[in-house]
């Protein structure tokens, strides 16, 4: 069975999330890889994870939107794949933070493949491997094609929230892709604004820079901000 076959019969049957995460796992499978991550990008931020093959992997993707750079970031941004051999070359220079952070879990490969829909590229099929190396020949011509199918689940919810929205106008209408997205990270800045009397970007600059130097994602310090846990001071 062709690599695009097997690919399509790891998620035959699923739809939006599910099908999202059985795409993740198949990469794991097939492209021998330790990990994969689907990621949306909107505006040049890391918003959201869509698939996961495991918490590692969704961890990995959340350390690209709290420290504002990673492989899925400029592979959006330039529109083509970004293929990591080596984190710990000394040639590589690249994201100063997101580098070492990686290489701290044991990552030493990364690859980002663009995910376009509709002509728009809107996230990244990202890979995670602890070996050193090139993706190669075959494996990266099907990590081209599961990023090909990873458009398929963010259609799928695209569509059922626009139904949702029709059938019903009073609806949570989005409500599964708000999910996947970090809208607690946008309410936590919002409070930071009033709290601290900053800009926007100050704000979620202030909270991602807590989160880095706590080890820990931005998600959950946003959470801690909204449920009271957390203060961040004024200057």
């Amino acid at each position: 069975m062709e690599i695009h076959e097997r690919f399509l019969a790891a998620v035959d049957g699923h739809r939006g999330v599910a099908a999202a995460d059985g795409l993740c796992d198949a990469c794991v499978m097939l492209l021998h890889v330790d990990a994969a991550a689907i990621s949306l990008v909107f505006d040049g931020t890391n918003s959201g994870t869509m698939g996961s093959s495991s918490p590692a992997a969704r961890q990995y993707d959340e350390l690209q939107f709290t420290l504002g750079e990673g492989p899925c970031l400029e592979s959006v941004t330039r529109r083509i794949p970004i293929l990591v051999v080596d984190l710990e070359d000394p040639e590589e220079a690249r994201w100063p933070a997101y580098r070492p952070a990686m290489l701290a879990h044991q990552i030493r490969s990364v690859y980002a493949i663009p995910v376009v829909v509709a002509g728009e590229f809107v996230g990244a099929l990202d890979l995670f491997r602890a070996e050193p190396g090139p993706l190669g020949g075959k494996h990266l011509v099907g990590a081209v094609a599961a990023a090909e199918l990873a458009a398929i689940p963010l259609l799928d919810l695209l569509d059922a929230d626009m139904q949702a929205a029709v059938a019903d106008p009073a609806s949570n209408a989005w409500a599964e892709l708000n999910t996947l997205s970090r809208s607690e990270v946008s309410q936590a800045t919002g409070m930071l604004v009033a709290q601290l009397g900053v800009e926007p970007a100050e704000a979620l600059v202030r909270l991602r820079a807590h989160g880095y130097t706590e080890g820990r994602s931005a998600t959950d310090v946003a959470r801690d901000i909204l449920d009271r846990r957390l203060t961040l001071e004024a200057d």
